[in-house]
């Protein structure tokens, strides 16, 4: 197996988005963190804060890799730019589990992760008014099973990154030739997000 595959496989990228949310206390800016796997293309993501702090991002840190083995993905590399919340507590959380930590250059791209922030914001947060924390957690896992399980991706030959089912179009089939009659939509979001399955026989 080529070297680049595996080192692929186990290597990671994270950072922050935000998004301004509505709160009973005015307009603030709420924080999340993700974790993105340069070779499947998972994510996961932590939950929504208000103040990203070292106690936070060491607990995210943490709950990540534990979240990532549990579901089979290794963890052996996480690379993450300069942004000062990245603290020394975050790195040597990460250390503890035997995840080596690689910053980027200055002012260089983490093109990957970057790129799911683009895709989140544009696709669904973009779209609402956030009610806070909480609205924004909603919002956010339901994208991100959108994106896993029903989102097609091109860099994957236009397939979902994780096909727990049998009922959508598998490659090779003729989907063109389909009667409409066994085509059926699944809505999330009030319909905002879509996805088009062969209905089961």
């Amino acid at each position: 197996m080529p070297t680049g595959f595996c080192q692929a496989a186990s290597l990671w990228q994270c950072d922050f988005f935000s998004r301004k949310v509505m709160t009973a206390r005015g307009i603030r800016q709420a924080f999340v963190l993700e974790f993105l796997n340069v070779k499947t293309r998972r994510v996961i993501l932590s939950p929504t804060t208000y103040q990203p702090n070292a106690e936070w991002i060491e607990a995210q840190a943490e709950s990540f890799v534990d979240q990532a083995r549990e579901e089979g993905l290794p963890v052996a590399r996480l690379m993450r730019d300069r942004d000062g919340a990245f603290t020394q507590v975050f790195d040597d959380a990460l250390r503890r589990r035997h995840v080596k930590v690689l910053k980027t250059q200055f002012r260089a791209p983490n093109a990957y992760v970057e790129r799911f922030v683009q895709s989140i914001k544009q696709e669904c947060l973009d779209h609402f008014v956030i009610f806070g924390a909480q609205h924004m957690d909603v919002l956010c896992r339901e994208y991100l099973d959108y994106y896993h399980h029903e989102r097609p991706h091109q860099s994957k030959d236009n397939l979902p990154l994780v096909q727990q089912n049998q009922e959508g179009l598998q490659r090779g089939e003729n989907s063109g030739n389909l009667p409409l009659s066994q085509i059926a939509c699944r809505q999330r979001l009030g319909g905002l997000l879509k996805h088009y399955y062969r209905k089961a026989a």
